[in-house]
């Protein structure tokens, strides 16, 4: 129970990505909130067990009020806030296709819940940080943002961003004692990317021929990494990004 008597913050924790993480803090003792716009509460009814603390809450991580209030509910219900998993992100529902071909809504959106939404979480949750004197980031990156993969520029330039903003909020919470560090997953079969056939066209082959371990990612494959930077064993580590994809890049 490494991470007893800790509270976590899961976003986009409903499915996925973020609904393993958040399974295995729950599972290593910490308390969490599961955020998402849909189907929070749903998934934290699905972890919920004798001895374990879980809530679900609706939250849009692209709006200021609504992740003002999921801090606040975690410190209210669950005692305050240790470790902030940034998941949530727009990648499952894209479709591959030309830079010339995006259009600039889609752009926005991409960045709005991507990038926004990264700095609006950290920007709530750092007052509970201090209040704890300390915390842990973990943003969720992606391995496009070193391979520059074509057809997604908007996803790609989003996940380098948040990459950037790793270094740079580690750089600066440090005196704090927030230690931030990245996962960049590469390609992983999630709940959502399971129903987008046209991604799995594109993408899927190429991503498990190129791989030292030519097999299909899942969201499990990442938990350790996960957890890794959430615990005790990484306490002198900050503003690194651990690419985690089978060996398809070698970071």
């Amino acid at each position: 129970m490494t991470l007893g008597g800790r509270v976590a913050i899961v976003t986009g924790g409903a499915m996925g990505i973020g609904f393993a993480a958040a399974e295995a803090l729950i599972e290593r003792g910490a308390a969490v909130l599961i955020a998402d716009r849909e189907g929070a509460t749903a998934a934290a009814g699905r972890l919920t067990a004798p001895g374990r603390r879980v809530l679900g809450l609706a939250v849009d991580v692209a709006s200021e009020a609504d992740t003002a209030a999921m801090v606040a509910r975690a410190e209210a219900d669950l005692g305050g806030v240790d470790i902030l998993v940034n998941n949530a992100a727009v990648f499952s529902t894209l479709t591959p296709q030309p830079f010339e071909a995006i259009d600039p809504a889609a752009w926005r959106r991409v960045m709005e819940v991507n990038v926004m939404g990264v700095f609006l979480a950290c920007r709530a949750a750092l007052p509970a940080f201090k209040r704890r004197g300390g915390g842990r980031i973990i943003n969720i990156a992606s391995g496009v943002a070193f391979k520059g993969n074509p057809y997604m520029a908007h996803y790609v330039a989003s996940k380098g961003a948040v990459v950037s903003l790793t270094r740079a909020l580690a750089t600066e919470l440090g005196p704090h004692n927030v230690l931030v560090n990245a996962v960049a997953p590469g390609f992983t079969l999630s709940d959502g990317v399971r129903r987008n056939a046209t991604l799995i066209a594109g993408v899927q082959e190429r991503s498990v021929r190129t791989r030292a371990l030519a097999r299909d990612m899942v969201p499990a494959d990442l938990v350790g990494a996960i957890a890794f930077f959430a615990g005790p064993d990484s306490a002198f580590i900050t503003g690194q990004t651990l690419v985690v994809d089978g060996g398809a890049y070698y970071h």
